[in-house]
């Protein structure tokens, strides 16, 4: 599973940039890197699935992370 790099909204409203898709080195399960576009603007990762999943909000499910605009990686092929 891909996902394409930019601009997030949290279901809880914060948005965040993601920045690419890595790989963790033991367990080869795929993490989406991303920065918080608030306070410390801290680097997060959290396991694709989950990042990609849905959370149940007022009785409806919704998509835990909400696409809202595309942007270029920072994180490149070389």
């Amino acid at each position: 599973m891909s996902l394409q790099p930019g601009l997030y909204r949290h279901y809880k409203g914060p948005e965040y940039r993601v920045l690419g898709v890595a790989r963790h080195s033991e367990t080869q399960e795929q993490v989406v890197v991303y920065q918080a576009l608030y306070g410390e603007f801290g680097l997060w990762v959290r396991p694709l699935e989950m990042f990609t999943g849905e959370v149940e909000l007022d009785g409806k499910h919704v998509p835990r992370f909400a696409f809202v605009e595309a942007e270029t990686s920072v994180l490149r092929r070389p």
